[in-house]
């Protein structure tokens, strides 16, 4: 590639030597001369949304009003917005009519999956972990969780690249390249992230699972209780370590839960880097303070998530801050489990029209509950009446 002295200037240089890096490296995929996608917004009646006249809608509300905090300025949410504080909404009669009134109802659907339904997709859960830690390392503390490095650069291609809305690149500088950042195995103990801890915690799992979750809570020595909240990461993509041990022979595929990936690891601490640094991702964080204990860390809408009521999405397809009507089952059962909630995260994971992550809240409960889950579910967007469409 040939880079002139006006594109230097302007950075496009740069941004085009990363995109065609990713391209190379399989974060980008390039476009393939395919038939067009089908659609993937199919408007329904309100009767046709499983579940809908059954749930309790107005819990949601308080969640909705924060994200019309987050995306109320925006042409396509004035009026639903400006419509909204004018509410007292205090049954699931009145939600229902507001968003009956405010809204139109489209099913989410695939383009194509030989596994399942066009519009049915995998639901997981997520939670808000606890972990023990100490502001300086000792005996007992001896995993760093880190802000990110200083070397970490963080581009968005959009505006040479309209098609790559919302996709991020990261890389490094080489000497004038940029190169790929380092993976979790190059990062593990080397002095590149030296004066980034944040905190150090009793183990090297938790850790991980904080970096899965994206966030979470960490208990001091000194019994006051911070938060860590995602602040970026290294562009290598999420690989499983369950799907590690399951390929490796250690674990089947019904074994490998968090609480069986836990039980092998314990039985099997040697090897405990090894797994966990088949996950080339690595996740950095700041710190937070907690000034409700009762509220979820913030997703990337940059809202509180509430607990039961927040969804990671890929906002490829829903745009954060919109409502989403669910109709998955309660973790590792048949129990319907259909109610309103609202886009305000995303994660590593979380890609394709029909796929969320069901934030289930802090504590014990919600970690077991968010386990358990991979659950087959159907999505409904709920997009403002007279707004056109995302444009995807």
């Amino acid at each position: 590639m040939i880079c002139d002295s006006k594109m230097v200037r302007t950075g496009k240089c740069l941004a085009l030597t990363v995109f065609l890096l990713a391209a190379l490296s399989g974060c980008v995929t390039p476009r393939k001369p395919l038939e067009a996608p089908s659609a993937p917004y199919q408007a329904v009646n309100w009767s046709q949304i499983d579940g809908w006249s059954d749930d309790s809608t107005h819990e949601v509300w308080s969640a909705f009003l924060n994200s019309c905090k987050a995306r109320g300025s925006r042409p396509e949410w004035l009026a639903v917005c400006a419509a909204a504080k004018q509410q007292t909404i205090i049954d699931p009669a009145g939600a229902r009519h507001f968003f009956e009134a405010q809204f139109t109802a489209y099913r989410l659907l695939k383009d194509k999956d030989t596994q399942r339904a066009r519009d049915t997709g995998l639901i997981t859960g997520y939670y808000e972990p606890l972990l023990y830690g100490a502001r300086s390392p000792a005996p007992t503390f001896t995993v760093a969780l880190y802000a990110p490095p200083d070397d970490l650069l963080t581009i968005d291609l959009a505006d040479l690249y309209p098609e790559l809305k919302g996709k991020t690149l990261r890389g490094r500088l080489q000497g004038k390249k940029v190169v790929p950042y380092y993976s979790r195995a190059e990062l593990d103990n080397s002095p590149l992230l030296n004066g980034k801890e944040l905190v150090w915690v009793d183990n090297a799992l938790d850790a991980f699972y904080l970096q899965v979750q994206g966030s979470g809570r960490v208990q001091l020595i000194d019994g006051q209780t911070i938060r860590l909240a995602y602040a970026d990461q290294n562009g290598h993509p999420y690989r499983s370590i369950g799907r590690y041990l399951v390929d490796k022979g250690e674990l089947t595929v019904v074994q490998a839960t968090a609480e069986g990936i836990r039980s092998w690891i314990e039985t099997h601490p040697a090897r405990t880097h090894e797994v966990l640094d088949s996950n080339p991702s690595m996740v950095f964080f700041r710190e937070e303070a907690i000034v409700d204990p009762n509220e979820g860390p913030k997703g990337a809408l940059g809202v509180p998530l509430t607990p039961g009521r927040s969804l990671a999405v890929d906002p490829s397809y829903i745009p954060l801050g919109a409502p989403v009507f669910l109709a998955t089952t309660y973790p590792a059962t048949d129990t319907p489990l259909r109610r309103l909630m609202m886009a305000q995260d995303t994660g590593g994971a979380i890609k394709g029209r029909v796929r969320a992550d069901f934030f289930w809240g802090f504590g014990k409960p919600a970690q077991e509950a968010a386990g358990r889950m991979r659950q087959d579910g159907q999505l409904w967007l709920l997009w403002p009446k007279g707004q056109p469409l995302p444009v995807r």
